[in-house]
């Protein structure tokens, strides 16, 4: 029996632990889902070669209404199963399934566009989109992700970690301390460059006068027109301060809420386990793609800060 959209949906829990989604927001990504591949389509048709038939001819895809495409990409998205296996739920073979894969991860993220649901990649426009939150706190973090070792030794050291002594990818996110949406995503980048000099070269800007919460791994990142709240370390040989020994762990209460925020986006399982794809550039893709969806979800189940 082949995975059909009526049939998940009939079961919420089913439909959830699939598409990570439930049915009302999936029917609201439905229809800019629907624009963004008719968008294609007819990009597809003005570009091919002059047609000898009409569009809509020959053999009909498996993947035949809107409900089944983006049902097939969200599965994906979600459990990140083997192609063969994706496609045996659909009734493709494997090669079907590779094509089908990559060509609607774009489609989606065009979806996401179209519905506002995307983190701004462009770092010198921060600072109008936190305005726009109107918020005083602001988080910034890093995101980090396994991949498969790579057959290219330049590239395997390029991607090693010490820290998690594997082999990752990166990111750095920006997200607030009410709302739970992720505001930037820098670009991808390889797993042995360290957080600040990712959030030097993002050039990221911000407002006046608000407070920056990050992590030890970002010290010495100080934008000079914000007020940095970071938990202190341990002086070598020395012993924490009372005042600090009492300050690091309400820093650690606020901070708290990036890391929920980057457990809502690997929630996708594409982004949290070993990334196997290598194909150029699609690693950036999935990982915006799973912003996506985290702030889809953020805005319709409505989630108050603590």
């Amino acid at each position: 029996m082949l995975l059909t959209y009526a049939a998940l949906a009939s079961h919420i829990p089913t439909f959830l632990a699939f598409t990570g989604l439930y049915p009302e927001e999936c029917m609201r990504l439905l229809l800019d889902f629907d624009l963004a591949w008719h968008t294609y389509e007819c990009e597809r048709l003005i570009d091919s070669c002059p047609r000898c038939r009409r569009p809509g001819g020959g053999r009909k895809p498996k993947l035949a209404s809107i409900e089944a495409k983006l049902l097939f990409i969200l599965v994906h998205v979600k459990l990140y199963p083997l192609q063969v296996m994706v496609g045996f739920l659909f009734g493709l073979r494997q090669s079907q399934a590779n094509v089908w894969l990559h060509t609607l991860t774009p489609i989606l993220r065009d979806a996401l566009g179209r519905g506002k649901l995307l983190p701004e990649r462009d770092g010198s426009r921060l600072a109008a989109v936190l305005e726009a939150t109107e918020e005083i706190v602001v988080l910034l973090d890093g995101v980090e992700r396994p991949k498969q070792r790579p057959t290219d030794p330049e590239q395997q050291r390029a991607d090693y970690s010490g820290k998690k002594k594997g082999h990752r990818r990166k990111n750095i996110v920006v997200t607030t301390s009410r709302q739970r949406r992720v505001n930037y995503l820098s670009d991808t980048v390889e797993g042995r460059r360290h957080d600040k000099p990712i959030a030097d070269q993002s050039h990221l800007t911000f407002p006046d006068d608000i407070t920056l919460a990050q992590d030890s791994g970002l010290q010495g990142y100080c934008p000079s027109n914000v007020r940095i709240c970071q938990p202190q370390k341990k002086p070598r040989g020395q012993e924490l301060s009372s005042a600090d020994k009492a300050r690091n762990p309400l820093i650690a209460r606020l901070r708290v809420r990036i890391e929920h925020v980057i457990a809502g986006i690997k929630r996708s399982r594409i982004v949290k386990d070993l990334f196997r794809n290598t194909k150029a550039d699609y690693d950036d893709l999935v990982m915006e793609v799973a912003c996506g969806l985290h702030n889809l979800r953020a805005e319709c189940r409505h989630w108050d800060s603590l």
